[in-house]
């Protein structure tokens, strides 16, 4: 398990979510899968402290996390920070498990920044939307009767 700092966003306390998710490298679970490596040898990662940020768009990680994880890069891309525009690296192929809902997203290394965000994408794809005056995330769809998942 690894423990991120917090974010201190003094003056954003009172709506903040904060999870914990699992990510894993997706290649080397297709590794593992096909017998190339051990399952042992697949990266994987628990990651505490993680802020829900609906201003982001992927899921957001520190250098430190990514290269734990070996994830391969994608691409770059320009990106909108609290510190204006920079230039980001995409990475993809991150299997993403939170609240017994997984996805395989592409992420965003952050590099001023000791933590990781969940942003929009992977919410909506998982049915997760935050709850603000409970602090958690909210499993879609709020009744038996309907489903998260469209195709209308």
């Amino acid at each position: 398990m690894m423990k991120l700092p917090i974010p201190d966003f003094r003056e954003r306390q009172m709506g903040q979510v904060i999870v914990t998710l699992s990510i894993t490298n997706h290649v080397d679970q297709i590794l593992a899968e096909r017998g190339f490596i051990s399952a042992e040898e697949v990266r994987s990662l628990t990651l505490t402290n993680v802020l829900v940020d609906t201003g982001a768009t992927l899921l957001c990680l520190p250098p430190s996390v990514i290269t734990q994880l070996g994830l391969i890069q994608a691409g770059e891309a320009s990106v909108q920070t609290s510190a204006g525009i920079t230039q980001e690296r995409i990475f993809k192929d991150v299997d993403l498990c939170i609240e017994e809902r997984k996805g395989i997203f592409d992420c965003l290394e952050l590099t001023e920044v000791p933590y990781a965000l969940l942003g929009v994408i992977p919410m909506q794809r998982l049915g997760l939307e935050p709850d603000l005056q409970n602090h958690k995330l909210r499993l879609l769809p709020m009744n038996s009767e309907q489903s998260y998942l469209t195709a209308l």
